[in-house]
């Protein structure tokens, strides 16, 4: 078994919550209310920029070049073709960008940005393995039914899923199992922390989503 493996293991509970829950089974089908998604993307875009940042220090904390390239790629991405969705989801669902966090989307900017701050490269793959794999295994088992949503919806599973996607999570979780494989048993165990508390979030922040965020108008 992988590390990567090994950490998804033991959070098998609120990782198999979060990539099979009523939002994102909503999503998919296409009954999830045009308000639901709204507060969802305002509160999802809010993270970009934690996310930027935390990406890029992870590139610029690789080990080799060879390690860092696939990653500044996927900053790339995230910085046009999913940034861009944004903004267009967000016109199209008439509303603006959210000027407020709600409590679950500042919990996981904090542990973004504590994640920069630790000038750890293990620190800082911990969350990102989590916030792309999560994704991955939630939007890949309904790719197919991308093309048949409003682009609101059917984008973000696309965006989440394919070839090239699963490349990107394989990247990160590779750049984690070969680092684990470098740790000390207190460096392990700040990983497998982070990358609980990650999960744990993540889950959080598809609960309240599914509650339903307020819509900023």
């Amino acid at each position: 078994m992988s590390a990567t493996e090994h950490l998804k293991s033991t959070v098998a509970d609120d990782w198999h919550a979060a990539t099979t829950h009523a939002f994102t089974d909503a999503l998919a089908d296409g009954t999830l209310s045009n308000d639901k998604m709204a507060g969802y993307l305002q509160q999802d875009y809010l993270f970009v920029e934690s996310f930027v940042r935390l990406l890029a220090s992870a590139v610029a904390h690789a080990p080799t070049l060879a390690d860092a390239v696939p990653g500044a790629q996927f900053l790339g991405l995230i910085c046009g073709t999913e940034n861009t969705y944004f903004l267009r989801a967000l016109e199209a669902l008439e509303v603006p960008q959210a000027g407020e966090a709600a409590p679950e989307t500042k919990a996981f900017q904090t542990l973004m940005d504590e994640a920069r701050q630790s000038g750890r490269y293990e620190i800082m793959l911990s969350v990102l393995v989590v916030a792309e794999w999560i994704y991955l295994d939630w939007a890949t088992p309904v790719e197919d039914r991308a093309d048949d949503l409003p682009f609101w919806l059917g984008e973000w599973i696309t965006l989440h899923s394919g070839a090239d996607f699963a490349g990107v999570v394989a990247y990160l979780r590779g750049q984690l199992d070969a680092t684990w494989e470098t740790l000390d048993e207190n460096a392990r165990t700040d990983v497998t922390k982070t990358f609980t508390a990650a999960v744990a979030l993540e889950r959080a922040f598809f609960d309240a989503a599914w509650s339903g965020f307020p819509v900023a108008r």
